[in-house]
């Protein structure tokens, strides 16, 4: 995947000076060997940190090796001063753990007590208004402690890509689509850049790539990822123009950002002056870990972004779209197995989602868009989506999102697409998340939620919870179990 973080992590060892550092030290080292044996690459910082000067020292040696993500290890009891402040100046993500006891052989000198440290040091996190990661249960034996470090590696990469990501959106949100609009001003507060444009230096940028030499060779690469389902090529060129443009823009206008990513107009207008759809293009950059959200969904394109860091898979965004028919549930019973009706839906959108995320694909039009521009006639300027049936296995559905009074909130539930052909068109799969009747009615309704969700193609609900509440997002939704109510959830009703 291009466009995301790599992570590199640390892990440094704090001491109490009244306890014995070599505990600490010995402690650490075995949480490393766990983490070897679990291929998760971890840096040993050899400064063990008993005092502010000790964390001034382990910060040096942090830096000198390039560590981004920083796991802060209590061996035993560990200084709740010199502890936080290390969280304080690192820059990067911070994780906190400890260890468990590990023998009733050796419970007088080998006793580390780090389980009331941990205490001490949430404390003292709290005072400095820090928000570290801090695992379910933090405390445990080097093979947990190293599980434990696995996850914080995918919550890491989240909090990194946010950092430097820069998001670069052209045009206002159609008229009918004002679910998609949202004050901008809580991404500054996440440290999202956002470079907003009109549709009109859309079309500039794209016509000034013109004749660019490397269009051939993308409308090549295009030709050979869509084989048999290239039912356009005369178009494939002018796709190949639109997405060399894009990427040239992104690169060119990052400034002080490392990574880019899109919110795009993509109708009515698009379509009359580009003479194509972009569906396809976006598909195949969010295949590179640049998402182009459509209809200028700017927390849509974001909230996929963090799919993206979360599975390290690209990502999609599709509308959460209309419910399955109950004869094609009865036909399919075996595959929907224990789920309710109301626990399915069809998520639905153009041809945005990239081609490894779909069981079939073929180049195609726009339905949607054909009625309405090119009735009675064949399709033309509404070419260019990427449609077929979306892969079935493991998904996370998500979104971060702004309030109209700029309070950010989130929900996430992890469900699965089941291998049942929607029978339908458009980039479409039949989706399964349990209790999602309730969770619509109760959050995507109730809190007024879009109607795009970003896709992970990997379970990822576990990371992604976890980075919004490290941006301090305090209203994150999931699918309650049933017995669990929502706030507002009617307990009367059956």
């Amino acid at each position: 995947m291009q466009n995301i973080p790599k992570v590199k992590l640390g892990i440094v060892a704090v001491s109490r000076d009244c306890f014995p550092i070599e505990l600490s030290q010995k402690r650490r080292g075995k949480v490393v060997e766990a983490c070897q044996s679990q291929e998760i690459p971890i840096v040993e910082i050899k400064v063990t940190i008993e005092n502010e000067n000790d964390a001034l020292k382990a910060l040096q040696e942090i830096q000198s090796q390039g560590v981004n993500a920083l796991v802060i290890y209590l061996g035993n009891f560990g200084p709740e001063g010199p502890t936080t402040i290390l969280a304080q100046k690192f820059d990067g993500p911070v994780m906190y753990s400890a260890a468990a006891e590990e023998s009733g052989k050796d419970m007088i000198n080998g006793r580390g007590d780090a389980y009331c440290g941990m205490l001490n040091a949430s404390y003292n996190t709290g005072l400095r208004k820090l928000r570290p990661y801090i695992p379910e249960y933090p405390v445990g034996i080097p093979e947990e402690v190293a599980k434990m470090i696995g996850d914080f590696q995918n919550i890491a990469r989240i909090m990194l890509g946010l950092k430097k990501l820069k998001i670069f959106s052209f045009g206002p949100r159609p008229q009918d689509f004002l679910a998609c609009n949202a004050p901008i001003k809580p991404l500054y507060d996440i440290g999202v850049e956002i470079m907003e444009n009109s549709e009109l230096d859309l079309y500039d940028i794209y016509q000034s790539a013109a004749g660019d030499k490397r269009i051939e060779s993308v409308a090549q690469d295009m030709a050979k990822e869509l084989g048999a389902g290239n039912q356009y090529p005369d178009i494939l060129n002018k796709l190949a123009q639109y997405e060399v443009a894009l990427v040239d823009f992104m690169e060119k206008n990052l400034g002080a950002s490392e990574y880019g990513i899109f919110a795009n107009k993509c109708w009515p207008a698009f379509e009359k002056y580009f003479t194509f759809v972009p569906c396809y293009v976006n598909s195949r950059l969010a295949s590179r870990g640049i998402p182009v959200s459509c209809e200028v969904d700017i927390y849509g394109t974001l909230s996929e972004y963090m799919c993206a860091c979360a599975s390290e898979l690209p990502p999609t965004l599709l509308d959460i779209n209309n419910t399955v028919p109950y004869d094609m549930i009865k036909e399919a019973k075996g595959q929907v197995g224990n789920y309710k009706f109301n626990d399915l839906f069809m998520g639905f959108h153009c041809g945005n989602t990239p081609a490894s995320c779909m069981a079939n694909h073929a180049m195609k039009y726009q339905l949607i868009m054909h009625r309405l521009m090119e009735p009675d006639q064949d399709p033309n300027i509404t070419r260019g989506t990427l449609e077929g049936q979306i892969r079935s296995g493991e998904i996370t559905i998500f979104r971060l999102q702004s309030t109209a009074d700029t309070i950010l909130r989130s929900y996430v539930a992890d469900g699965e697409v089941l291998n049942i052909n929607p029978k339908s068109f458009g980039g479409i799969g039949i989706f399964a998340v349990k209790e999602m009747g309730r969770f619509y009615r109760h959050v995507l309704i109730e809190k007024r939620y879009p109607h795009h969700t970003a896709v992970a193609f990997r379970y990822s609900g576990k990371y992604l919870f976890e980075a919004v509440k490290m941006l301090g997002v305090e209203d994150i939704a999931f699918n309650q179990p049933a017995g669990m109510l929502y706030p507002k959830e009617n307990p009367f009703s059956k």
